[in-house]
């Protein structure tokens, strides 16, 4: 593959701006387009919801270029931090993580992560959700801006506590955590330093004095089997989850209530019949999510989607954002349902990834959710956006509010 001289780039401003309408025109252009990636690598785009589910399905796909031997794959991951200004020695922790290894050792890390996602760790995690939700109503006055009083705290909240973060460190996992998923060059460096430091010195406090968390849970598991969990693997998993845990979930409750407030018949339908919230949040995850692309996927042996043939170490990035608004697959996909329900069975959108790197957490994001906006909307039922203008954060591949002002009474 050469590098094309045109095409979509993911580092595009148009395409940054306006991602439905520029992956959607991608989308009706041919089942896969070449581009490049944020460091320029030539990229095939999949953005037909049979491909990415195709792609995302597919063993002989990877997230990790280095399992493509003999190809020209490039280490896409260690060049965009390289890029990011982090220092080398920093480079494990954020390109290790489970997200990032593939086979035998993401089954093992998976494994570990799980047991803090299990149905029943989740479910019994409810009243703890809905107690902060309700705190963080209690101190609304008559207007609010929705992103960093509501939407940031109660995710931070809840994942911290299940992974053990204390609370009055949390401050900390907010800047820095939002420092290490920014595209800005010598943002990650400092971040990536204090947060490092401060995780490997909870994991000793851990060690020393276990508690009811995720961390003694993997301390101990370290303990008795240090063959199954080295000790930059275990900070990596717990930075990992701390702010993907938190990051997603809150840009979910933000661009959720900006389309519920924005399509008030929706919300009028969920006020009428509450039942309808669990499919509702699909339908957010679906029409509003905050994940517009997956990792990239580089091909172990050549494989053909959508008649198109992808050789041995060429990157497939998957548009979950125009596969869920595939007409092929959804009836009238640019408009929001609260009914819709899928035909297939799983989620039927893609918006929490599909296969072996599915959404970890994605109970967790669906119930915080729910909690989250049925809350607000039954606290306030007059809750009122306060602009009709609104700024979305430039971040490639996230669809981010800056902020949302609502007038609560």
């Amino acid at each position: 593959m050469t590098t094309p001289s045109s095409g979509p780039n993911i580092m595009d401003p148009a395409l940054i701006a306006d991602p439905y309408g520029g992956f959607d025109r991608l989308r009706e252009e041919a089942p896969l387009v070449l581009g490049r990636s944020a460091d320029s690598t030539p990229t095939w785009y999949a953005t037909r919801y049979d491909d990415v589910r195709a792609v995302l399905a597919d063993p002989r796909f990877v997230v990790d270029p280095e399992l493509t031997p003999g190809t020209e794959a490039v280490d896409n991951r260690n060049r965009m931090l390289d890029m990011l200004e982090l220092p080398k020695e920093f480079h494990p922790y954020l390109s290790e993580s489970i997200l990032d290894v593939d086979g035998d050792r993401h089954t093992r890390l998976r494994g570990l992560a799980t047991r803090a996602f299990t149905a029943r760790r989740v479910n019994a995690l409810r009243p703890r959700v809905e107690a902060i939700t309700a705190s963080l109503l209690d101190g609304f006055g008559e207007s609010v801006e929705l992103i960093s009083e509501f939407a940031y705290p109660l995710p931070i909240a809840v994942i911290c506590e299940l992974v053990g973060i204390p609370e009055e460190d949390r401050g900390l996992w907010r800047t820095a955590g939002s420092a290490l998923t920014s595209i800005a060059p010598g943002s990650k460096g400092a971040a990536a330093h204090e947060l490092i430091a401060y995780t490997h010195a909870l994991v000793d406090q851990r060690r020393a004095a276990p508690a009811d968390d995720l961390i003694s849970d993997l301390v101990k598991v370290q303990d008795e089997d240090g063959d199954r969990l080295s000790d930059v693997e275990l900070v990596t998993m717990l930075l990992g989850l701390a702010t993907a845990g938190h990051e997603t979930t809150a840009n979910l409750v933000g661009n959720g209530a900006l389309a519920l407030l924005s399509h008030p018949d929706q919300l009028e339908a969920l006020r009428r019949t509450p039942e309808l919230w669990p499919t509702a949040v699909d339908e957010l995850v679906r029409s509003c999510g905050s994940i517009l692309i997956t990792q990239l996927r580089y091909a172990t042996e050549d494989i053909d989607v959508g008649g198109q043939t992808v050789k041995a170490g060429e990157a497939v990035q998957p548009v979950v954002v125009s596969a869920n608004r595939d007409p092929r697959e959804f009836s009238r996909p640019e408009c929001l349902d609260v009914t819709r329900r899928s035909v297939k069975p799983g989620d039927g959108h893609v918006g929490f990834g599909l296969g072996a790197h599915y959404c970890l957490g994605a109970a967790l994001a669906r119930q915080e959710c729910e909690v989250a906006l049925r809350g607000l909307f039954d606290r306030f039922p007059r809750v009122a956006l306060t602009t009709d203008e609104h700024t979305w954060v430039p971040v490639p591949g996230l669809r981010q509010l800056a902020s949302l002002p609502l007038t609560l009474y």
